[in-house]
Formats: C-alpha cells, structure tokens, sequence
C-alpha cells in the first residue's frame, strides 16, 4: 500500500500559516497564525492517519513532527 501525504504547517511570508499535504501545490488552508493551523492539520491528520510536521518561522527547518497513524513501532516522543 502506498505511503499517505503528511501534513505540512509552513510559514508564509505574509505572516500567515499554511497546511499542505506532502507533494501538493495548493494549500489544505491558511490561516492568522501557527496555532490555529496546527490545530487544523492535527485534526486533519488524525482523521487520515499521518504526520504533522510543523516548519518553524525563522528558517523553515522543522521544528516539530507527530504521528497520528498506526504505526507499530512509535518513537519514544521526547517532545511531550
């Protein structure tokens, strides 16, 4: 079975968030700020059963990644 798109929560240049899905060109959403567009991809993630990896503004490195798939052998989250 193919792997599934992660979500992706990318800084704009305008000051705004962007979700997107692995691959995609055109943005899942947008939204004001980081919060309310990781909340979007989260949900978004859980429902389809992938990654949220979250850019961080300063240099679009990634700051964060969380699962919500079912995957048999989780990494120990040090972040939470």
């Amino acid at each position: 079975m193919p792997k599934k798109p992660n979500i992706w929560v990318i800084p704009l240049n305008n000051g705004n968030w962007e979700t997107k899905k692995e691959k995609s060109e055109r943005a899942s959403g947008v939204y004001e700020t980081r919060k309310e567009a990781v909340v979007a991809a989260i949900t978004q993630a859980k429902r389809e059963q992938v990654e949220v990896i979250v850019q961080k503004k300063s240099d679009h490195t990634i700051g964060s990644k969380d699962s919500y798939g079912n995957d048999p052998n989780p990494p120990k989250d040090k972040e939470h």
